[in-house]
């Protein structure tokens, strides 16, 4: 079993009571603090990602940190936030010093400097490096090329960093690439590495708490292959792992669109219970969790609520990965306001009622109590969703102007609720097109407030269903989406009814038997889209192929456009 030690021993050994300290290298004074108050405190945190770690320089996809995006997370109830930082294309000189470009170098402190001044904790690191340079796995990887450029990388950021607040907490290096103990091992010595550098730096840096961890930052890898050092014994420090389980629900592939059953549950309890089986006492927090904002409302909600409980039970605290899918940084607001809300919620122990949708693997429709569907043409009649009120109560229900719902338009029983046909119909008739037509928030007497999404839906049309295949390109297939603006899943079908790829699927439920991964596919507002690289796969397959876009509400066999590739 790895680090047992008691938190004032390798988590903190001198630091067990906080005091102020100074250095004559440094103007501001210094607190100190043990790893394991550090973790504790920097609970609930957000990731600014895809940002400064971009490749090659910030803006290169996409985003660009701003000062007021930093005032909309602490609002929102975040204590910490990330900041992952790729060097690689920002080094003026190479071996042996490898210079870091002074202006990024200011762009980073500057960017910390917003997170410190409004008394948030900061997580900075070496991002993308992992793979751009410092991947051991590869063949012919030249060790002393990383460990020489990893360690002059760490010495100029430690020397420019060494007299920040305490607040701030270094972690060496992203998501280490590595399978074997030799690659353990190699990450290992570069965190020794890393503490070496950064107590050589001075300043207050001995008595920073620093992130280590294991390949790839995989709760499974850590067990196996982290060890703690001996260097710098009294150096505080946690561990982090990242944590996107099940895959193909966090990242929409295979057509898992389901997520909440006991199995489902079971599965991230068993993880999280041993890596902490295996650091009893040490500080651990998950530096990176999200499930995508595309997936289905309701399983998104569970999964969010679930995991956050489950790292309380494991005194695990968390730090949610956003690439603007989360908290849109133009408009400062959440995609999904109820995000924010469960996560506080969760974090604080407070109930947060959850809304229903269908758990069992075996189903050919999918159930969602996050949206109300009427397909076009069906006579408007009363309809009900439920939820898992988790001793709450609901308090109110509200629509999108914000006024509250008469008491003649739903009723409430047993945690659930059903709308009136005089209300539904008040919205949309038989005839209507279809679209959105109201989005309701439902609060709760604790906890996160859920909306509920009134859909009129038919299946999407296109103007073209048959393309000859050309892979130079991303194709766009303009649609009309008769219902969401969005795919659900992709089942792809080669003429002679095998599937497209991932023939290993065929042993998936019946709404996964043949989907296709997300990234060989997507949409926009407008348009189905097939990527490239998809394009490339159905190249490939020599033969006519049908690609069968699903929308929701899921119904197998129903409310699906389909669209043929000939070669």
């Amino acid at each position: 079993m790895r680090g047992t030690a008691a938190l004032c021993g390798l988590a903190g050994l001198a630091l067990c009571n906080a005091e102020t300290i100074t250095d004559a290298a440094c103007e501001a004074s210094f607190e100190t603090v043990t790893a394991a108050a550090a973790v504790k405190d920097l609970n609930p945190g957000w990731n600014l990602g895809n940002t400064l770690d971009a490749i090659p320089d910030e803006t290169s996809w996409g985003n660009s940190a701003q000062e007021a995006t930093f005032d909309s997370i602490k609002a929102s109830g975040f204590k910490s936030i990330r900041i992952p930082v790729t060097w690689a294309d920002h080094i003026t000189t190479q071996s042996p010093s490898w210079t870091i470009d002074t202006a990024w170098m200011d762009r980073v402190e500057e960017v910390v400097d917003w997170a410190i001044a409004r008394d948030l904790w900061v997580v900075l690191n070496i991002h993308h490096d992992s793979w751009e340079w410092a991947d051991v796995t590869q063949s012919g990887a030249d060790l002393a090329m990383i460990e020489e450029k990893f360690s002059a990388l760490w010495a100029q950021i430690g020397d420019r960093f060494k007299c920040k607040s305490s607040k701030l907490i270094l972690e060496p290096i992203n998501e280490f690439p590595g399978d074997t103990q030799a690659h353990g091992d190699e990450l290992n010595k570069l965190q020794d590495m890393f503490l070496d550098e950064i107590n050589k730096a001075g300043g207050y840096n001995p008595q920073r708490v620093v992130s280590l961890g294991g390949l790839g930052h995989d709760s499974a890898k850590t067990s196996q292959f982290f060890e703690r050092g001996t260097t710098y014994p009294d150096q505080p420090w946690a561990i982090q792992f990242h944590y996107y389980s099940p895959y193909d629900f966090i990242f929409g592939a295979w057509g898992k669109t389901l997520w909440g059953s006991d199995d489902d549950k079971a599965v991230m309890e068993a993880d999280f219970a041993n890596l902490r089986s295996n650091f009893t006492d040490v500080p651990i927090f998950i530096g990176e969790w999200e499930a995508n904002g595309n997936v289905e409302p309701a399983a998104h909600w569970k999964y969010f609520d679930f995991l956050i409980r489950t790292a309380n039970a494991n005194d695990f605290s968390t730090i949610l990965w956003d690439n603007g899918a989360h908290f849109n940084r133009p408009t400062s607001k959440w995609v999904d306001p109820s995000e924010p809300e469960l996560i506080t919620a969760a974090v604080a122990g407070t109930s947060n009622s959850l809304a229903d949708s269908t758990v069992d693997i075996a189903a050919t429709e999918q159930e969602s109590s996050a949206f109300v569907f009427h397909k076009v043409g069906d006579p408007v009649v009363a309809q009900k969703v439920s939820y898992a009120l988790n001793g709450n109560t609901i308090s109110s229900i509200t629509n999108s102007a914000g006024t509250a719902l008469a008491a003649t338009d739903y009723t409430v029983a047993d945690g659930v609720v059903t709308f009136t046909a005089e209300y539904l119909g008040s919205l949309y008739s038989a005839t209507d097109a279809a679209g959105t037509k109201e989005t309701l928030t439902v609060a709760f007497s604790a906890g996160a407030s859920l909306s509920i999404t009134i859909v009129l839906w038919d299946t999407p049309t296109v103007a073209t269903n048959s393309f000859a295949v050309d892979a130079s390109t991303d194709l766009k297939i303009p649609v009309a989406w008769n219902g969401l603006h969005r795919v659900a899943a992709v089942k792809a079908r080669k003429a002679d009814g095998t599937y497209l790829s991932d023939d290993w699927t065929v042993y998936l439920p019946a709404l996964q038997q043949g989907y296709w991964t997300f990234g060989s596919w997507g949409w926009d507002d407008e348009n189905i889209i097939v990527y490239a690289s998809g394009l490339s796969t159905i190249k490939a397959a020599g033969q006519e192929v049908t690609l069968s876009f699903e929308s929701f509400p899921r119904i197998m066999g129903e409310n699906a456009v389909n669209i043929t590739f000939t070669q």
